[in-house]
């Protein structure tokens, strides 16, 4: 029988797989809310940190899974995703009925459906809930979650969602948080090499990038985002909160899904190719917003 944790007040046993600069934060919010937390990563001394905070140690994806009642997912694209499900050791092997896998990883709707049909014929329950947000918000527990797919495993990861974010959405159709994270972080993407586009003309004639930053500030343009990520650009500190070749890969599918609906995508495949040109350049694991450095040249 599969309980409803939020109904009878039970706090219940979690799983925690892919402790990168995302995951670390969010597992450690759930340990410190006192969640009986078992993580795992491929590189294993990455769950070091976590395990001091009182951690279990899980010894694989599979081991993990069939352990905890709700398992999340923390990993870098569609192929790692597709990895950790379906490979040896994997989700998929752990995953039996009273099993529910939450997979809060980028990537596209036909892996989410795929992952979300495999779940199910084993009789788990899976749970897409890609997050806006990175690692600041990470840390803090302000993430968005915006999920599909089981809606009995929404309500029961909800507790956890609230430790870990400040609003979860829910879409009935299977694929839809997958295509909502892909519509928001293209809209931030284009948003931010415009941004370096302004910031870097304005240096170009004279113009203070903070004196910029100081005008956005008082009018209908300004963003959180402009805010956040604008004092370290004008600085030219790029310390990594979400890669940049994380953005060039969301950027990348958010347009083979435009292609896929026939509707074209001008700014942000222009803004595609800054992030590309970026990556070439060496600027993959540096933050996004790095991609005004080529964008000055």
């Amino acid at each position: 029988m599969i309980l409803n944790f939020l109904e009878e007040g039970i706090m219940g046993k979690y799983g925690f797989l892919g402790i990168g600069i995302m995951g670390r934060a969010m597992a450690t919010n759930l340990l410190k809310a006192g969640f009986d937390v078992t993580v795992w990563n491929r590189s294993a001394e990455k769950c070091a940190p976590l395990v001091d905070l009182g951690a279990k140690n899980g010894k694989t994806a599979a081991d993990v899974v069939a352990h905890c009642d709700i398992t999340f997912a923390m990993v870098s694209d569609p192929g790692a995703a597709n990895t950790l499900c379906f490979g040896k050791n994997g989700v998929l092997e752990g995953i039996s009925a009273g099993k529910s896998y939450v997979d809060v990883s980028t990537v596209d709707a036909g892996t989410a459906i795929l992952i979300h049909d495999a779940i199910k014929k084993k009789g788990g329950r899976y749970l897409e809930a890609p997050v806006s947000g990175s690692k600041k918000p990470a840390e803090d527990g302000a993430l968005v979650f915006l999920c599909s797919g089981d809606e009995s495993l929404y309500k029961d990861a909800g507790e956890a969602l609230d430790v870990m974010g400040k609003k979860s959405f829910y879409f009935p159709q299977i694929g839809q948080g997958a295509q909502m994270k892909l519509v928001i972080n293209m809209i931030m993407g284009t948003m931010m090499t415009a941004f370096a586009e302004g910031l870097s003309l304005g240096d170009k004639i004279g113009l203070k990038k903070t004196a910029i930053l100081d005008v956005i500030a008082q009018g209908a343009i300004n963003s959180p985002m402009f805010q956040l990520k604008g004092p370290s650009m004008t600085v030219g500190d790029f310390t990594t909160a979400f890669p940049l070749k994380h953005m060039q890969k969301d950027m990348r599918l958010a347009l083979l899904l435009g292609d896929s609906y026939c509707q074209p995508l001008y700014t942000s495949s222009a803004a595609n190719n800054a992030y590309i040109t970026a990556r070439k350049n060496g600027c993959s694991d540096e933050d996004f917003s790095a991609v005004i450095k080529n964008i000055e040249k």
